[in-house]
C-alpha cells in the first residue's frame, strides 16, 4: 500500500514538473519568436528602423495590454518625472488615461487652462498639434502635451454626441491647484468643493467643517467631488472618516498578500450626523470614488449627479536596471459592500445630468448643485 502511494505521488510530481517545464519552454519559444520577428523587420522592412525604439514600443504594448494605467517609462522620461521642474514646464490641467489607442480625459481640473478651454471628462484626444495620438503610449502622449509656460498647443478631440471633431487651442500654464474651496450656501448649507486629494486636503477640509460647525445655522452639507481625478489614498480615507463613526472605508486586494489591506473609520463624525449630499460626475475618479462609494454604502450620504469614472486600481512605480521604470497596477480597490470600482464606477442615488452646453460648476448653469440645494432645503 505504501509502495503504491509512493508511485502515485512520484507520478503526480512528474506530471507537475512536466507541466511547469512545458510552460517555461513555451515562454522561451515565444521569446525566440520575438527575436526572429525583430530580426526580419530589421532586415526586410521598407524603411530603416530604430531597434531601441521598437523594443520600447514592444514593452509598452505588453504593459498596455494589461490595463490603461500600466506603462513603461524610458530612462529619460523616468528622470523627468523624478526631477522637480516647477516653473520650467507648463501643463494643461487634465488627468488622462489610455483607451482604444487614444488619450481619454478622466477629468479637467478646476481653474486650469483645460477647464477654461472647455475640455470635458470622457473626451478623446486624437491629435496633439499635428501628431496623431494613435500608436503613441500614454507617457509619450503626455510628454507631447508638456511644454514651456506660455506656449500654445492645439488638441483635436472626439466627444460623445458630437459628429465632428472639436479643436481646442490652449496656452500652457504652471498648474497650481487649490484643493479645497468652501462656501456657505443659502445661509444654512456648508458647501465644500474638493478638486484633488493632495497631502493637505484632509487638514483643510477639517478646518472648514470646524468653521461650519461653529455656525448654528448650518443644518446640512454638500461635498462636491465633480471633476476630481483623485490623488492620495491616505487623504481619501481621512476625509471619509470625518463623516463616519464606524465601519469599513475601503480595502485593497492583490495577488500579493502584503497588498491586501482594510481601513476602518474611527469614532467621531465631525458633522454630528447632519445630512450630506455628495456631487459626482464622470470626472470623479479613484480617491473620489472611494469617498463617495463608502458614504453611499454606509447610507451616510445621498449621491447626486452622474456615474463616476471607474478607476479603482492601485499603481506602483517599479525601477528597472536600465534606469527606466514601469508603472504597474498591483491591486484593486473594493468598497465596504465588496464591490469593485474598476471600470463600473459608483452610481448616484439621484441621476441628474449636466443640462446645458454652457454648464459650469458652481454657477447659475449648475443644475446639479441647484437640485441638491432644493433637496436639502425642502
Amino acid at each position: 500500500m505504501i509502495k503504491k502511494n509512493l508511485i502515485i505521488s512520484f507520478a503526480f510530481f512528474i506530471t507537475i514538473f512536466q507541466t511547469v517545464n512545458s510552460t517555461e519552454n513555451n515562454i522561451y519559444k515565444k521569446i525566440d519568436l520575438f527575436g526572429e520577428v525583430l530580426e526580419k523587420i530589421n532586415k526586410e522592412y521598407v524603411d530603416e528602423i530604430n531597434q531601441s525604439e521598437s523594443m520600447d514600443s514592444a514593452i509598452n504594448g505588453l504593459l498596455q495590454s494589461l490595463d490603461p494605467y500600466s506603462a513603461y517609462m524610458s530612462p529619460e522620461v523616468f528622470n523627468e518625472m523624478q526631477t522637480e521642474t516647477s516653473g520650467e514646464f507648463g501643463g494643461l490641467g487634465i488627468e488622462v488615461s489610455m483607451e482604444s489607442g487614444v488619450v481619454k480625459v478622466i477629468s479637467p481640473i478646476d481653474d486650469t487652462p483645460a477647464s477654461k478651454a472647455g475640455l470635458k471628462a470622457g473626451d478623446y484626444i486624437v491629435k496633439i498639434n499635428n501628431t496623431q495620438v494613435q500608436g503613441k503610449s500614454l507617457i509619450e502622449a503626455v510628454d507631447l502635451m508638456r511644454g514651456p509656460v506660455g506656449s500654445g498647443i492645439e488638441l483635436t478631440v472626439r466627444r460623445q454626441g458630437e459628429k465632428k471633431a472639436l479643436t481646442f487651442f490652449i496656452v500652457r500654464e504652471v498648474i497650481q491647484i487649490q484643493s479645497v474651496k468652501a462656501d456657505l450656501l443659502e445661509e444654512n448649507i456648508g458647501y465644500i468643493r474638493l478638486t484633488s486629494f493632495n497631502e493637505n486636503s484632509g487638514k483643510q477640509i477639517k478646518k472648514e467643517i470646524n468653521k461650519f460647525e461653529k455656525n448654528n445655522n448650518v443644518k446640512s452639507y454638500i461635498l462636491d467631488l465633480r471633476n476630481n481625478p483623485g490623488g492620495l489614498l491616505s487623504q481619501a480615507i481621512k476625509i471619509t472618516d470625518f463623516f463616519l463613526n464606524t465601519g469599513e472605508i475601503v480595502s485593497t486586494k492583490s495577488r500579493k498578500a502584503s497588498e491586501n489591506r482594510k481601513w476602518f473609520a474611527k469614532q467621531g463624525d465631525l458633522t454630528n450626523g447632519k445630512a450630506i449630499i455628495v456631487l459626482i460626475n464622470y470626472g470623479s475618479a479613484s480617491a473620489s470614488e472611494i469617498v463617495a462609494g463608502a458614504l453611499k454604502d454606509h447610507k451616510r450620504a445621498i449621491l447626486l449627479g452622474e456615474s463616476s469614472f471607474g478607476k479603482g486600481s492601485v499603481q506602483s512605480i517599479i525601477p528597472l536596471k536600465n534606469n527606466g521604470a514601469i508603472r504597474l497596477t498591483i491591486a484593486k480597490y473594493y468598497l465596504p459592500s465588496g464591490k469593485s470600482i474598476s471600470e463600473v464606477g459608483v452610481s448616484p442615488d439621484i441621476d441628474i445630468s449636466e443640462k446645458n452646453d454652457d454648464f459650469r460648476i458652481k454657477t447659475e448653469t449648475d443644475n446639479q448643485l441647484n437640485y441638491a440645494i432644493k433637496l436639502l432645503n425642502g
